[in-house]
């Protein structure tokens, strides 16, 4: 998808390791925070988004909800993030996924210059600029990290 649209990237490969992101920075020697989770969620309306957070953050479901105008939000299964993204679990992305969700970019995490997320398998990454992620997928800032 990157390639196709002519936006500049680097595709970051390591050794997919189960625990989450923190294998993932350490293995390629990045910082923790440097490293985007991609959760999936869902809405007290039935509907399902991605959050986008630093890995070393936790989402706040209040917030998240607050962000997005629902009463309540909690983590999708892992078997309807899979079925909805077509990506494993450990390889989910924003990018390409098989159903376009809302994405909610965390303010905190959007002030980087770079982005470095999920590039839909497990092991590989990719880093891109912000504001290409942002404009990609259409995504909405807000507060969603748990203090």
């Amino acid at each position: 998808m990157l390639r196709e649209r002519g936006i500049p990237h680097d595709v970051l490969i390591y050794r997919y390791d189960k625990k989450g992101t923190g294998p993932a920075a350490d293995a390629l020697g990045l910082p923790h925070d440097d490293v985007v989770k991609s959760l999936v969620f869902r809405t007290d309306a039935g509907g399902y988004l991605f959050a986008l957070l630093a890995g070393d953050a936790t989402v706040s479901a209040r917030k998240l909800g607050r962000a997005t105008g629902h009463k309540t939000v909690e983590p999708a299964t892992p078997r309807d993030a899979e079925r909805l993204t077509g990506y494993l679990v450990g390889g989910m992305s924003p990018l390409g996924s098989r159903q376009t969700l809302p994405v909610i970019l965390d303010e905190t995490t959007a002030g980087r210059p770079h982005i470095i997320l999920n590039a839909g398998a497990r092991g590989t990454l990719v880093r891109l600029a912000t504001s290409d992620l942002i404009a990609l997928t259409d995504a909405t800032l807000a507060d969603i990290r748990e203090a």
